[in-house]
């Protein structure tokens, strides 16, 4: 049996479902593949607050109209800031809002007869330092894709098969993501960062992350688009400068998910890793 085939398998299983579904690579290709097989009984669920990128909300709307949900798309609004602990961005900040996200499509579930809350986590996802995968688990959510044997080069490679226009899709991450642990997380920063992103897409860059350091910038693209980056540097420094910030530093090593987790001591990753 194809890892595609066993996916539509445990999907059917399940009767009905709710994806959550935030317009990623992984949950679009999870939310077309359940939506093939359940139809009517498939339901998303999106939760919008001030973390998620305003240009990935528009998106995320916009892919499950062209799935075919409709009415059957819950965009839901969350509020993570106001999470007790959240905005202090502790180690374990992904679990708050893994908590929260099960807060919110729970109640959902219950009046659809108790239908699973299916994640778009992959195998490689569980070999990173994803604090929040252990909190959906413990709140009882499904992960199918893990389940079926997806890796992300597979979803990726299936989502191109069935036509999916986010097979190619840059890897996504909260606007959370973007701030050192420790670091003070407010809806003013969390602007200033989304802003500076979608200044540098309009410049035509495509996989990016603009970590907050107060008051330094620090770009984060491809390292093949090192060299296209400086030809346009004063547009990026006056684009920085604008936001608020004084210095914008171009980080040599490139884009990497997760490379605020690089300055965490070792046993605190080791322990972030188990929980996961």
């Amino acid at each position: 049996m194809s890892k595609l085939d066993a996916l539509r398998a445990t999907l059917a299983d399940y009767g009905q479902v709710i994806v959550a579904f935030s317009g990623g690579v992984d949950s679009a290709f999870l939310l077309k593949v359940a939506a093939d097989v359940l139809g009517e009984r498939c339901h998303a669920v999106t939760a919008v607050s001030v973390t998620m990128a305003r240009s990935e909300v528009a998106d995320a709307v916009a892919l499950a109209a062209e799935l075919g949900l409709g009415a059957r798309h819950h965009v839901i609004e969350s509020h993570e800031l106001e999470v007790p602990g959240f905005a202090d961005n502790p180690t374990h900040r992904c679990a708050l809002c893994k908590t929260e996200l099960m807060d919110i499509a729970t109640p959902l579930a219950a009046t659809l007869g108790g239908a699973p809350i299916a994640l778009g986590t992959n195998l490689d996802d569980l070999g990173d330092v994803r604090p929040g995968i252990a909190a959906a688990r413990e709140r009882g959510s499904r992960m199918p894709l893990v389940d079926a044997g997806f890796t992300k080069a597979d979803v990726r490679a299936a989502s191109r098969e069935l036509g999916l226009r986010t097979w190619d899709k840059p890897q996504l991450a909260c606007l959370s993501s973007r701030f050192p642990y420790g670091t003070q997380i407010t809806e003013d920063r969390l602007r200033r960062v989304d802003a500076f992103e979608d200044g540098l897409r309009a410049l035509g860059f495509r996989q990016i992350r603009v970590r907050f350091h107060d008051t330094i910038a620090r770009v984060e693209i491809e390292t093949a688009e090192l060299p296209r980056i400086v030809l346009v540097r004063e547009q990026v420094v006056a684009l920085g400068k604008q936001l608020g910030f004084a210095y914008v530093a171009l980080d040599l090593a490139g884009f990497r998910s997760g490379s605020l987790n690089e300055v965490l001591p070792a046993e605190t990753l080791v322990k972030l890793r188990h929980r996961a």
